[in-house]
């Protein structure tokens, strides 16, 4: 074997070890956004994957701090025509529809999946059952507020 091809192995190998290994998805809404604040600043500087939070209206939008590959988006129930949605939907169709696209499957080199849901519990109990049954995710990969007492699906 030539030095080149070792140098090459060797990079490759140190690319690897950077990738992340782990993706997170990660929901709330406004009664839990200091849970979401302490979750967040446990998360390791190089997390990857995506943040979800449901809020009232816009004015309700505010700043959280999240590792710099977490992408970080906020949902108003309040639609720009006046319309309000009931609390969790958008909620659970921003993070279904994120799963559904960006979460494949756990093979060989693949992601592994990490999910905390903090939002109300019908959101939550919706996502869960939905990432758990639909996408076969693990559930014990998946956590949950303990006072909602969501079984492992």
């Amino acid at each position: 074997m030539s030095t080149v091809e070792t140098s090459a192995g060797a990079r490759a190998a140190r690319r690897a070890s950077r990738r992340p290994r782990v993706q997170h998805l990660i929901t709330a809404d406004e009664h839990s956004l200091t849970d979401l604040q302490i979750l967040l600043t446990t998360l390791p500087l190089c997390a990857v994957g995506r943040v979800f939070i449901e809020v009232p209206d816009a004015d309700h939008i505010g700043t959280v701090s999240a590792p710099a590959r977490m992408t970080v988006t906020w949902l108003p129930r309040k639609r720009r025509d006046g319309v309000r949605r009931a609390a969790g939907v958008a909620l659970t169709r921003a993070a279904v529809a994120w799963a559904d696209e960006m979460l494949c499957d756990e093979s060989e080199g693949a992601l592994r999946t990490e999910v905390v849901l903090l939002g109300d519990y019908v959101s939550t109990a919706d996502i869960a059952e939905h990432l758990t049954r639909r996408l076969e995710i693990d559930a014990a990969a998946i956590r949950t507020p303990a006072r909602y007492g969501i079984a492992r699906f």
